[in-house]
């Protein structure tokens, strides 16, 4: 890096600049010198391009994340249930990014991490363990909880460190894999097959297949190539206009096969509806908010199936809740090195600067969101399109909060959005979470096989927690068999010998 570069990227830096007398008087004045925005060499306009390039790039996950907890939420109505999740999502990305913008002074956002969101709705939830959405909410709030205490002893960045190289790099693969794989689902372009399990859509128009189902598979196929156009070409918000120019594109094919007699495109439009907005909030004051100290305690549904014993659900409950902190820490961690780097936001020693507030940040805005029925919030990468476009300061934050508290009231406008839009969303960020695979030696037996195992393990045995702990055994089995014990650390025995057991009574 170059020498003149490194002051005004050192915390130091930034402190003495604060006091440089800025650019305005007044309210404005004391604004500028809060967020430090003269001394950045930036101005309040430039800031708030920023702030609503960061946004437009966002907002997406509001839909995407409460199309996700809509499946789990028990609300009984699925439109209930994504409002709440909608709520949800909105107020931890308002507390994440806010403490980005106020207490880290960054111009970085926040909001749900769909990881951790796959990992709770699809593994833990609907991959038949017994736990509920509220007995979720605990986990990220422990998450939370433990983040914070990590983050204070200057613990979660060494933790981090140990984990062997091959997972590390192969769990953000395999959930890369893991949510492209639950767009296709969503979408119907992967099908049921009774003979290989799996299956690819039929877009055969004389086949069994109906119009319904292969123009929900077309919409997503083309806009995720779409969303891949727009980024290549360096359009800001590009998967935002890809959500809503597959949504339109999945209106006018349902409604060409309405006018053409379909029965299912009928059926979809028979159930079109423009919910009043506030509905929104009442279902999640009514099934989210605080249902992680309502019911989130209560195992009683977990103890009365067959089998399931007070041991089991001890085992299962600390498993899940390492695994979601595993998720969370390499998610977070790794996303702000990743941001950081892009916005050129890294110190001489090439650490990002205030790595610590923004890390106390997340774990914060982790337990708020659990609180209001969120998964962990984290730092998302397309934060970093606000500081392409521009932003230097926590100014560019909180324009991005304050559009998401105004985004909170489009809930009937999202509602919209079909499956298949969405899906387009899930596959994108699956391929860019693929960028991993490439840190992982290849040319290195142990491993390569370390790394195949976690991410292959995450897609086909459909559970983040399996592949990450199929991962973490084939490490130390390596380890072991190649004369190499004295590498494996403490925290890594100890997780595998936890994984271990779960595999073993689960």
């Amino acid at each position: 890096m170059r020498e003149e570069q490194r002051p005004a990227q050192t915390e130091e830096r930034d402190e003495t600049a604060l006091r440089e007398p800025p650019r305005h008087t007044g309210f404005l004045g004391k604004v500028d010198k809060f967020f430090g925005v003269t001394a950045a060499g930036s101005c309040f306009k430039r800031e708030i391009l920023a702030g609503l390039t960061t946004f437009v790039a966002m907002v997406y996950i509001l839909m995407v994340n409460a199309g996700m907890f809509e499946n789990v939420i028990p609300a009984g109505d699925p439109a209930l249930a994504y409002g709440a999740g909608y709520i949800a999502t909105a107020i931890g990305a308002v507390a994440g990014t806010m403490l980005m913008a106020f207490f880290a002074k960054m111009p970085l956002a926040q909001a749900s991490g769909l990881g951790m969101s796959a990992f709770i709705v699809y593994t833990v939830i609907l991959g038949g363990t017994g736990l509920s959405y509220a007995n979720c909410l605990v986990f990220t709030f422990i998450d939370g909880v433990i983040f914070i205490l990590l983050t204070v002893t200057g613990l979660r960045k060494k933790i981090f460190e140990a984990i062997p190289a091959g997972v590390k790099h192969a769990i953000a693969v395999g959930i890369g894999l893991f949510i492209a794989f639950i767009g296709m689902q969503n979408a119907g372009i992967i099908v049921d097959d009774p003979s290989t399990l799996v299956g690819f859509v039929s877009f055969n128009t004389l086949g069994s297949n109906t119009f319904f189902n292969m123009a929900g598979a077309l919409v997503a196929l083309l806009g995720t190539v779409a969303i891949a156009v727009m980024a290549k070409r360096n359009v800001k918000g590009a998967i935002l206009w890809g959500i809503l120019g597959s949504a339109a594109l999945y209106y006018a094919l349902t409604g060409i096969g309405a006018a053409c007699g379909s029965a299912a495109c009928r059926e979809f439009y028979a159930g079109f509806s423009f919910p009043n907005p506030f509905t929104a909030f009442e279902a999640w004051g009514k099934y989210s908010f605080g249902a992680v100290f309502q019911s989130g305690f209560d195992f009683t549904h977990y103890l009365a199936a067959e089998g399931n014993t007070a041991g089991t659900l001890a085992v299962l409950l600390v498993t899940s809740a390492l695994s979601l902190c595993m998720i969370g820490l390499f998610d977070s961690i790794g996303t702000l090195y990743a941001a950081c780097a892009k916005a050129d936001l890294l110190d001489e020693r090439g650490m990002p600067v205030r790595m610590n507030r923004m890390m106390l940040s997340d774990a914060v805005a982790t337990c708020i969101g659990a609180v209001a029925g969120t998964s962990t919030v984290t730092t998302l990468s397309e934060s970093s399109a606000g500081v392409a476009a521009g932003g230097k300061t926590g100014l560019t934050s909180f324009v991005t909060g304050l559009l998401f508290v105004a985004a909170m009231f489009l809930f009937p406008v999202s509602r919209l959005i079909p499956a298949p839009a969405t899906a387009s969303a899930l596959i994108w960020v699956g391929v860019l979470m693929m960028s991993s695979v490439v840190k992982i030696d290849w040319s290195d037996p142990a491993e390569a096989v370390v790394g195949f195992l976690t991410f292959t393990v995450m897609l086909l045995g459909y559970s983040i927690a399996k592949g990450i702990g199929v991962g973490i055994l084939a490490y130390i089995l390596v380890m072991l068999c190649t004369g190499k014990a004295k590498k494996i650390n403490i925290p890594t025995v100890i997780l595998g010998a936890l994984f271990l057991l779960t595999f073993l009574v689960t």
